[in-house]
């Protein structure tokens, strides 16, 4: 069984690789869903969430997500803490996935991937990128945003260079179409698991930008 780790900035095209992968028998992790299935069900997470940062949940059990997030998103040692809390509990809760899983692969979902180092967990990494003004557009269009707030969500975000220098492959979204996407998304992965049944390490953080097996690169 195959794990690969899927992340990279909004409006890239994840949704687009993670359907891919899911047509390719690879159970998918969300790990934003998973964390708020969390909030609901371990305890452990609740209590250490209350324990940090006081009573953070609502009187229907759900956490306060605007007050957290207006402590975390100011202070650095605040989203740090949090993070500390958090990052464990989703990451054996994947552990779990992963040991339960029965398909051909597994890809984990997650903006975080790296920094909760769950990176370590992957066969390979894959990091999907776009252009800043291809995702302003797909922003804008999918969730209704002005240009301002569209930038705004773009530049708090990490740039693609980032996902590069630490992901091991990098793809590349440079299509305006879903289906031409999809179908360059799909050759990524046939080659990329072809390297991976040859033994080769495609784990690194070299930035590999989706080499083919034959060596050459192959920008999606």
């Amino acid at each position: 069984m195959i794990v690969i780790g899927i992340t990279g900035p909004t409006g890239a095209g994840k949704t687009t690789a993670l359907e891919v992968l899911a047509e390719m028998d690879f159970e998918i992790v969300d790990c934003d869903a998973l964390y708020y299935q969390l909030l609901r069900t371990d305890g452990t997470l609740r209590r250490g969430l209350r324990d940090a940062f006081g009573e953070v949940f609502l009187p229907d059990g759900s956490l306060d997500r605007r007050a957290v997030a207006a402590r975390v998103f100011s202070d650095e040692r605040e989203l740090e803490k949090l993070n500390a809390i958090v990052f464990p509990a989703v990451s054996a809760a994947v552990r779990q996935k992963i040991c339960k899983c029965s398909q051909k692969g597994l890809a984990i979902d997650a903006i975080n991937l790296l920094e909760s180092g769950m990176g370590r967990l992957c066969r390979a990494t894959v990091a999907v990128t776009a252009a800043p003004a291809v995702r302003l557009k797909r922003i804008m269009a999918r969730d209704g945003l002005t240009e301002e707030q569209a930038r705004s969500r773009i530049e708090a975000q990490k740039p693609a260079d980032w996902y590069r220098d630490n992901c091991a492959c990098l793809l590349e979204n440079q299509e305006e179409d879903r289906e031409a996407f999809a179908a360059q998304v799909r050759a990524f992965f046939q080659n990329l698991l072809k390297m991976i049944d040859k033994g080769e390490d495609c784990s690194g953080s070299e930035g590999m930008e989706g080499d083919t097996p034959d060596g050459e690169k192959e920008r999606l």
